[in-house]
């Protein structure tokens, strides 16, 4: 439990928030997060921001095959890399989340690496792009079939419980997957075995094109924890304080034994699905502009400016040092030498199979 605060009731009908749109703090309790700590959440969904713009130019300019925006998206992002404890729990992340990553300490250059496919890329350019993942961190790397990496999340976390390691899982996903019957299996099994796992539901009420409430008949999917016995949570999911104390609270939770627990952030995904994607089929310029006036971004930046911990120098710095060391990143890929196309023969299994050894063989000539 957060000590010196009130715990958070689940079930609420209305989405928890702490600070205003106006950037004041409502919470009946105080803030205790230090300073820098409050500044660097924010610096972390700015760079976020200006990665994902990054990432539409370099797939325009065919440097990317392809973008799944997150613009909208950071401010749960960025609180669910500050709600767990870092190299120690894990994180099952879905393709949309390299905020979240990059939060988590993942490097730069190897972020720029895996989407653009680089010889620099961990992960040997095998996945494609928005496929986050780390060793190092504890990243279970991101899938395209959606809400496959789930049941996994689940299954890590079981184990965990029964070698008492006092590790969580964190697992998170768009409102789509909760229409699939991975998410069900999986929510069930953690609910019945008391997993230490912590469920987060980006929740952008659109999957591709489909609105949330073509997807169920519930009225929003926090509501869905109570049929598999853990709490659950709706929370304004453009208040990066709001998700970050209620996130932490559930991790802490579930490391303490108390189980699993549902969180469901309300976003908004500014951009189109995917590079793909035509989102202007199904939703107007206006429609559009109504969900940037509750940019999270904006929001955060007003409560720093109000406590006098951010400007528009810092701010202008800040995008200046950030864009510097994108280039600098893209620059240096643009200089590696091309993947050899034999590396897909490589760690399919820990010791290469026979008629793997003989399709390289065949390949190499």
């Amino acid at each position: 439990m957060i000590a010196d605060k009130q715990n958070f009731s689940p079930f609420n009908e209305e989405p928890i928030s702490l600070i205003s749109q106006a950037g004041e703090w409502t919470a009946p309790f105080a803030c205790d997060l230090k300073d820098e700590q409050l500044k660097t959440m924010y610096q972390q969904m700015l760079a976020a921001r200006l990665m994902d713009e990054r990432f539409i130019k370099l797939q325009r300019s065919g440097k990317m095959s392809f973008v799944a925006p997150h613009s909208g998206h950071e401010a749960a992002q960025i609180a669910a890399a500050h709600a767990v404890r870092v190299g120690t729990d894990w994180l099952f992340p879905y393709y949309r989340d390299y905020g979240m990553t990059y939060a988590l300490g993942e490097p730069l250059i190897e972020i720029f690496a895996q989407v653009t496919g680089s010889r620099l890329d961990t992960a040997k350019a095998r996945q494609m792009p928005m496929h986050p993942s780390s060793k190092e961190l504890n990243i279970f790397t991101g899938a395209s079939a959606i809400a496959s990496h789930i049941p996994p999340a689940v299954g890590a976390a079981i184990s965990m419980k029964i070698r008492e390691t006092g590790q969580v899982v964190l697992t998170s996903f768009g409102d789509g997957a909760t229409s699939e019957g991975d998410f069900h299996a999986a929510i069930n099994y953690a609910g019945a075995q008391g997993a230490p796992v912590v469920f987060l539901c980006e929740n952008n009420r659109l999957a591709i094109s489909v609105d949330f409430n073509k997807q169920t008949g519930a009225e929003n999917i926090a509501i869905k924890a109570k049929a598999y016995g853990m709490p659950g949570y709706l929370v304004d999911g453009m208040d990066v304080l709001a998700c970050y104390y209620v996130l932490q609270e559930c991790v802490e939770n579930a490391r303490a034994g108390l189980g699993p627990s549902l969180v469901e952030a309300q976003v908004q995904r500014f951009g189109a699905h995917s590079s793909a994607d035509d989102d202007s089929i199904y939703r107007s310029k206006e429609e559009l502009e109504q969900m940037r006036q509750r940019d999270p971004l904006l929001r955060m930046r007003r409560f720093l400016e109000n406590q006098g911990l951010w400007s528009e120098r810092d701010e202008n710095l800040f995008k200046k040092e950030i864009l510097g060391e994108f280039q600098a990143i893209i620059d240096t890929l643009a200089e590696a030498e091309k993947v050899p196309l034999e590396w897909m023969f490589d760690d399919v299994y820990a010791e290469m199979l026979p008629h793997i050894a003989e399709q390289k063989k065949d390949f190499l000539g």
